[in-house]
């Protein structure tokens, strides 16, 4: 119906007019018709009394005179009429004697023309209907006291149809006149009234799509009358418009600018909790496009607890008209997803004394600050248990070098026994062993302050001898591929803690039974070929990573071991192979279906003169991530 109804209110005005004339006429035709029908049952059954009547006394007249042939002619005479569809005359037994169009072989009497005999009166027609709304009148025909037969006369419905759809017509084409002249009419009236009409919604579509443009105004207001006042009206509001927003404009610009530049997450709501207006910052946080928040409540777009506590504080402030500051907000507690937390601040925003209209949340993201404080205070927990660990391993070795005195005493200048002999070569060997990685943990320590040549073997195996408890608890197979002789200039402690790391990952991502492969040997950059050095892989047929996990493997503070991890080793990994002018790279893959898992670690140390390698002012030993 809308696309089409007219839009100008002279179009509406005029379908209005025309429809409800239509109506009207319809209406009339339709009481009209129904009345004038109601008549012509009334008028056509006086008829067919009066003709039946008539054929009745043409044909008694006929037989007192004894002369049959009359009454064919009377018959046929009746049956030619306008309003006749047929005439009949019968003898007393209901035997079909004249008939017309036609002859009586063509006619015969229905049971329901059967069924009116007993009803008829001595000089009395009788009207009825039958079948398909046929009208049919039935006249005796009586001479003397004498019933010699019957006169029948049906009515033509063709006829009463034809009267009809006259009156119809006659009644459309004085409706269709009079429609047209109305229209007319209206459209002469509304032209004095559209024309000014028209120029002020010209304008304003103009003003709406070109605001700052003012050129065509003021309108002329040539008429005289509510139009032309109105016309008048407008001019002033375009004015005043036009001098508040050239004091508003600079306004909103520098808002705006604030808003959109401000390096916090800025977001605006009304009384529903719905999103009046966000700013870039915010919307990077909940990780949706600035026009997809307007409109929206907290809970299509932020965690349910995270949105259950920031909807509550904007309620808070509604009712209270009193900011809110430093509510601390975390999530999401998913294990797939990374945690953050916020520090959100709610004030209120007053158009109208004691009137809040909106409130204003600023969001603070302080993920990477937590996790500064938490790994922070990590790392000094694990820089005291690593002197801690270093002076217990010092002073162990003034106890273990007297034990292996007495034992190497015992052994050879004791008169033992064959299988006492053995028992103490046992123990003295054990007590090397903790000698050693009594040392190994002293060098782990220690970090040099000055690269020097070391040998990449006795890097890996110190490394290896300190993970041999966890290794043996998994049943891991360790295959190591590198030839002892390879020496590598670099920072000893350094790479020491990045060899720690990426063998610690891959412990820490193998099952039991897994298989770890460790290999470092000669090699160029594939990048260069012309810049020789050493390469060092760690490859394991653990859990693997995923996409996702990939990408952000290599950044500050991102772990997948939850309590256990700081996320600082591969970080950390990498800043001191990019100390070494090296390159630290992954390759990994998650268990499917159809393929195995596992992870590649290798980074490339290239041989460097030692003036090129920056002076080491050591890094701090982490755990691996």
């Amino acid at each position: 119906m809308k696309k089409f109804w007219p839009r100008s209110i002279r179009g509406q005005m005029i379908c209005s007019l025309v429809l409800l004339e239509a109506f009207s006429i319809a209406l009339f035709a339709i009481v009209l018709l129904h009345r004038e029908s109601g008549h012509h049952r009334e008028r056509a059954a006086r008829r067919l009394s009066y003709e039946a009547a008539l054929l009745a006394l043409q044909a008694r007249e006929a037989l007192v005179q004894e002369r049959p042939g009359w009454v064919g002619m009377s018959v046929n005479m009746m049956g030619q009429g306008p309003t006749v569809a047929s005439a009949k005359v019968t003898d007393a037994k209901g035997h079909m004697l004249f008939a017309s169009p036609g002859g009586p072989a063509d006619h015969a009497l229905n049971p329901t023309e059967l069924a009116q005999l007993p009803y008829l009166r001595h000089d009395e027609a009788r009207v009825f209907t039958f079948g398909d709304d046929r009208w049919e009148a039935v006249h005796p025909i009586y001479t003397g006291t004498d019933l010699r037969g019957f006169a029948w006369v049906e009515y033509k419905k063709d006829w009463a149809s034809e009267q009809m759809h006259g009156i119809l017509r006659a009644t459309m084409i004085f409706g269709g006149i009079w429609i047209v002249s109305s229209a007319v009419l209206v459209m002469l009236m509304f032209r004095a009234i559209t024309r000014p009409l028209e120029i002020l919604h010209r304008a304003t579509r103009e003003l709406m799509r070109t605001p700052d443009n003012t050129s065509s105004f003021p309108l002329p207001a040539a008429i005289h009358n509510e139009v032309g006042e109105l016309i008048e009206a407008f001019n002033g509001m375009v004015a005043s418009i036009a001098e508040q927003r050239a004091g508003l404009n600079d306004t909103l610009s520098l808002l705006d600018s604030m808003l959109a530049n401000a390096p916090i997450g800025l977001a605006f709501f009304d009384r529903n909790c719905r999103f009046v207006r966000v700013n870039q910052v915010f919307a990077s946080l909940t990780g949706v496009a600035v026009s997809r928040h307007l409109g929206r409540t907290l809970p299509e777009l932020l965690p349910e607890h995270v949105a259950t506590q920031l909807e509550a504080t904007v309620l808070r402030v509604f009712i209270e008209q009193e900011a809110v500051h430093n509510q601390e907000l975390n999530g999401p507690e998913e294990p797939s997803k990374r945690p953050w937390t916020w520090l959100a601040s709610a004030y209120p925003i007053l158009t109208m004394p004691r009137a809040v209209r909106w409130v204003g949340v600023i969001v603070l993201d302080a993920t990477d600050r937590k996790r500064a404080e938490e790994a922070l205070r990590k790392a000094e927990k694990l820089a005291v248990t690593g002197r801690l660990a270093a002076s217990i391993a010092h002073e162990i070795n003034n106890p273990l070098e007297a034990i292996t005195n007495l034992l190497y005493l015992l052994g050879n200048f004791c008169q033992l026994e064959e299988p006492a002999r053995n028992y103490v070569f046992m123990a003295e060997y054990e007590v090397r062993r903790i000698s050693e990685i009594a040392q190994q943990t002293l060098r782990f320590y220690r970090q040099s302050t000055h690269p020097g040549k070391a040998k990449l073997a006795e890097l890996v195996d110190s490394v290896l001898s300190l993970y041999q408890g966890r290794v043996n608890a998994q049943s891991l197979q360790v295959e190591r591929r590198y030839d002892p002789d390879v020496t590598l200039d670099c920072f000893t402690g350094e790479i020491r803690q990045v060899i720690a790391n990426l063998i610690g990952n891959s412990i820490d991502a193998c099952l039991p039974g897994a298989r770890i492969v460790v290999k470092a040997r000669r090699s160029t950059n594939w990048r260069d070929p012309a810049l020789q050095g050493v390469r060092f892989t760690v490859a394991d047929t653990g859990t693997g990573m995923d996409s996702e996990v990939r990408a952000h493997a290599f950044e500050a503070f991102y772990t997948t071991k939850e309590v256990t991890g700081t996320g600082l080793g591969l970080w950390i990994s990498q800043e001191i192979v990019q100390k070494h002018h090296g390159q630290l790279r992954l390759r990994s893959k998650a268990a499917s279906p159809n393929t195995s898992s596992g992870t590649v670690f290798h980074f490339f140390i290239p041989d460097l003169p030692e003036t090129a390698m920056p002076a080491g002012t050591g890094v701090a030993s982490l755990p691996t991530q």
